[in-house]
């Protein structure tokens, strides 16, 4: 099947209400484009789960703050175009600002808790404005599989929560991080990064292997060791200013007095220009 480009809302939600009305199930997958591996990688799932395939791109400005990467963020519409259509998906869904959202938006969604913490703390509006658009697409889509990558681990929990919550008829597909050869997590931010500090960009995951080795190899059950086995790693690079590093419950990110059970460890830090986070899973 070629790829078709959809800029209109109402076009998308017709196409894909007669993909299902002849039986075939739809998979969506939503990206801010800047596509990369770890996109071709839901493209993938996506496609081997369902009938048809739509990605979606927008940079969406909700979920900025003051300050932040709004007008540098990479867009390059022709290249996600091919890369898109490379995957063989069916549907390319790139609407304008003004297409999903012709005013101001007065009403927002906001899932509390889960929002309010590590990114959330750093990023206040930001989940609120990844919330709200994230239920205007599924809206549009229908009943669907929504795939989204583990790398924004909070993120996906945010989203699952939205989902359940709102009793929206998606099921939220989470897909593992992919990575290149020395373990950095693939990000369209990693455009920001020079030689040189892409170079250094691996100890980031590098302290979430620390953390994680504190867990399962020493058997560390203080939270406050395996956070200070990340935080000392990435001190070896003076190049990063750190975040946060932080061992929390893998479900509602709830922090654990005595670790156990399913856990994510997960980390953020300024290198030059770019921010990156990264996350991994563990068990204890």
């Amino acid at each position: 099947m070629s790829l078709t480009v959809l800029d209109r809302a109402e076009a998308l939600r017709k196409a894909l209400d007669a993909e299902r009305a002849g039986g075939r199930a739809v998979g969506l997958v939503p990206t801010m484009g800047a596509l990369h591996s770890g996109h071709t990688s839901l493209m993938a799932r996506a496609a081997a789960e369902c009938d048809v395939v739509v990605v979606s791109v927008f940079v969406n400005p909700l979920q900025f703050g003051p300050g932040e990467d709004l007008d540098a963020y990479p867009r390059d519409l022709d290249a996600d175009r091919a890369r898109v259509a490379a995957a063989g998906s069916s549907y390319l869904f790139a609407p304008a600002m003004s297409e999903m959202f012709p005013e101001p938006p007065l009403t927002t969604v906001t899932v509390a808790g889960l929002s309010e913490t590590l990114e959330g703390a750093t990023r206040p509006a930001h989940f609120a404005g990844v919330a709200t658009t994230v239920t205007k697409l599924l809206s549009l889509a229908g009943p669907c599989r929504a795939y989204f990558g583990e790398k924004d681990y909070q993120q996906l929990a945010v989203i699952r929560r939205l989902a359940r919550d709102l009793s929206l008829p998606v099921e939220v597909v989470g897909c593992p991080t992919v990575r290149d050869p020395d373990g950095l997590a693939l990000s369209s931010r990693n455009r920001y990064l020079t030689g040189e500090e892409r170079a250094v960009a691996p100890t980031l995951y590098a302290a979430l292997v620390a953390g994680r080795r504190a867990i399962q190899d020493d058997h560390e059950r203080d939270p406050e060791v395996v956070r200070a086995a990340m935080t000392s790693t990435v001190a070896k690079e003076p190049r990063f200013t750190l975040d946060y590093a932080e061992v929390v419950d893998a479900v509602d990110l709830t922090p654990i007095n005595a670790l156990s059970g399913e856990l994510r460890l997960l980390i953020a830090a300024v290198l030059g220009r770019a921010r990156l986070i990264d996350n991994l899973g563990a068990h204890a």
